[in-house]
């Protein structure tokens, strides 16, 4: 049947690459596009080949004519469809985000082109709006240094980069919108991501009064498989100039990228839990680069990774003079929950609250504004720390965490499995140590029996709601839920400090931070009766940090911290997760431990606690976790080897599969 086609007259060979799930068939392979497939098998088209002798889909990345394969071509099977979906730009894209996660083209392009949806690409998308925005008002902007100069530098198209430092009470929707506005009015569109969908619903409210309803799309995880692919190739055919999004939304086919905007940098909804887990503010950044575009990472408070870049000089910092900062900010104290206060307060006793921070709280209630309560999400790990200084508990090996061994001899570190009997505090010198545990639950029928005939509102990630209403009432959240008060809350009211501080996780400071600074962004600035409590000992630096409203310092000692102990993102750490033997080939394959490498093998131990099994093992498989840790210059050296290796594992097919996470959000 195929001997009788007709190749093509022009260019009859299609380069494609399969969308295969083994790693060592991540290449592309020449098949022959007959004279009826020419004029649809164009670049970017999805195609369907045979392949070991079953039909699997595939993307046509080049058409050639000739080839370097010696034997006998096959032909594609079929064309799926004309539309040209994997764009120049987004496939130079998912080649550097597979080199920098160790992972294959094909699992990238999952991530980045959503399944076909026939109806929704059969139907016209609206014709492009007329991009005719007018430049914003910099009045607000003018409040950070520089940032009436940076609105310029966008609208006239310079690849201008920066860490922009939210002040507390600051509309930061309303602040991209403004700035993607600027990019538009010079002619360029925008991308912009954000952690979940209410902050994709805000951020697309505020763009379409800036930019105009018609240049705005949200696309989102949410979407039903029709409106989601009908938005998505609205941006493909130029539609849409503003595109905001979570997560999967930056890869999307922006034509004429001149600004991405990521809001909140150091959410973990950002990280993507599939393979190869790459994290959206570095593929947004890693784009950014790519095209020269400017790019901005907001927030109120700053990630170890946003600081390196200003410090490398990629980024410049935008932040409001201490002036303004101290004008915007509520007061913030912080109360050790040691109990003195509670024996003489009962209501106090009742509720887990230090005494003024119940006083606080009816303060506010009594000017008839609302109070927030924040409450940590529930499970985390157990970890040690100082008894005298708090400072976390680390080995003095690898600087893993430490935890305690369930047969009593002592701790024993979480990345490389080492036992030390002897513990003593690299800050202070002590050698008395504590449990850091789960917070207790604070229900709101406890808090709600410390304020009676108060209305209690819950707010959660499952229960979400936007916004409260005005007047007295008491709004218990939980971080990343909290709503809005249209004027501010009176008061602020942030519960078990240890929960959050206490995780076995090198970003814990870094996360309670930003927690805490996100819930205070939404209280009423100190001279309007704001105030802030939050039940933590104020010695510590990071408590200090969020008192004197310090991001930039914190994050700054932060990443000098890292550098010095060869954490991310003063190093490159990879995760091996799988079985023993496995993950012991994985290794010598890759020659992770030859000298020119510099590679430090840490482990094994045990998968660590609330991390999934890799996908494919039986349930009574051994799972263990290796780390290797390289220096920052060597990333692309350790992904690569990485990479390969895997490939020729995965070809002698002698081993189950490893997971590989380069730079994961949760090493131990």
């Amino acid at each position: 049947m195929t001997s009788t086609r007709q190749a093509a007259a022009h260019e009859p060979i299609a380069r494609v690459l399969p969308m295969l799930t083994v790693p060592h068939l991540d290449r592309d392979f020449d098949y022959l596009v007959s004279a009826e497939q020419s004029d649809d098998a164009q670049p970017g088209t999805r195609v369907r080949v045979r392949f070991s002798g079953r039909l699997v889909d595939a993307f046509v990345l080049e058409r050639r004519s000739d080839t370097d394969h010696d034997g006998r071509l096959g032909w594609l099977d079929r064309v799926i469809s004309p539309e040209p979906v994997l764009t120049p730009e987004v496939r130079r894209l998912t080649e550097a985000v597979a080199a920098r996660y160790a992972g294959t083209r094909a699992d990238v392009l999952r991530l980045a082109i959503p399944p076909r949806h026939a109806t929704a690409e059969k139907k016209p998308s609206p014709a492009p709006a007329e991009l005719f925005v007018p430049p914003p008002e910099a009045e607000h902007w003018a409040r950070y240094r520089g940032g009436d100069q940076f609105l310029t530098a966008l609208g006239d198209g310079k690849a201008v980069r920066a860490v922009w430092q939210a002040l507390p009470g600051e509309s930061w929707p309303t602040r991209f919108a403004e700035a993607a506005a600027a990019a538009c009015a010079g002619g360029r569109s925008v991308l912009a991501i954000v952690p979940d969908q209410r902050d994709v619903d805000a951020l697309a409210a505020a763009a379409a009064q800036t930019c105009g309803a018609d240049t705005v799309v949200a696309l989102s995880a949410g979407l039903g498989p029709s409106q989601r692919y009908t938005r998505w190739l609205s941006v493909l055919r130029g539609s849409r100039r503003v595109v905001i999004g979570t997560r999967s939304a930056v890869f999307a086919p922006v034509g004429n990228l001149g600004l991405v905007l990521v809001w909140d940098d150091g959410e973990d909804t950002l990280a993507e839990p599939r393979a190869p887990y790459p994290h959206a503010r570095e593929v947004a950044m890693l784009r950014a680069h790519q095209l020269r575009c400017a790019a901005v990472i907001g927030g109120f408070a700053r990630t170890a990774e946003a600081q390196a870049m200003v410090e490398s000089g990629w980024a410049h910092d935008l932040l409001a003079t201490r002036e303004t900062l101290r004008a915007a900010s509520p007061r913030i104290v912080a109360l050790d929950d040691d109990g003195h206060a509670q024996e003489r307060d009962p209501a106090a006793h009742t509720a887990r609250l230090p005494s003024m921070a119940l006083r606080n709280a009816r303060a506010a209630l009594d000017r008839q504004r609302p109070v927030l309560v924040q409450v940590p999400r529930r499970g985390y790990v157990p970890a040690l720390a100082c008894a005298k200084c708090r400072a976390v508990a680390r080995c003095r090996h690898c600087t893993g965490p430490l935890a305690l061994t369930s047969g009593g001899s002592g701790a024993t570190c979480r990345w490389c499995g080492r036992g030390d009997p002897a513990l003593r505090c690299a800050t202070c010198g002590s050698t008395e140590v504590r449990a850091v545990v789960v917070g207790a639950r604070r229900t709101a029928e406890e808090l709600g029996r410390a304020f009676p005939g108060v209305s209690v509102i819950t707010s959660s990630a499952e229960t979400g709601i936007a916004e409260v209403a005005e007047g007295p009432a008491l709004v218990i959240a939980t971080p990343g839920a909290e709503p809005r008060a249209p004027d501010g809350y009176g008061a602020a009211l942030l519960l078990d400090g240890w929960a959050l501080l206490g995780r076995a996780d090198l970003r814990a400071a870094e996360d309670a931070l930003r927690r805490w600074m996100a819930a205070a962004a939404l209280v009423a600035p100190g001279r309007d009766g704001g105030t802030v409590t939050l039940v933590a000992e104020a010695a510590i630096p990071v408590v200090q940090a969020l008192i004197r409203w310090d991001p930039v310092g914190h994050a700054g000692a932060e990443l000098a911290e890292r550098v010095a102990l060869g954490l991310p993102p003063g190093a490159h750490m990879a995760a091996l997760d799988g079985p023993p033997d496995a993950v012991a080939a994985l290794l010598a394959e890759s020659r992770l431990g030859e000298p020119e490498m510099r590679a430090e093998v840490l482990g094994p131990v045990e998968l660590p606690a609330g991390v999934r099994r890799p996908a494919g093992l039986p349930a009574d498989a051994e799972v263990i976790r290796m780390l290797v840790r390289v220096p920052r210059g060597r990333g692309l050296d350790l992904a690569g080897a990485l990479r390969r290796a895997t490939g020729v594992l995965s070809a002698r097919r002698e081993h189950d599969p490893v997971r590989v996470q380069i730079d994961p959000l949760r090493i131990g």
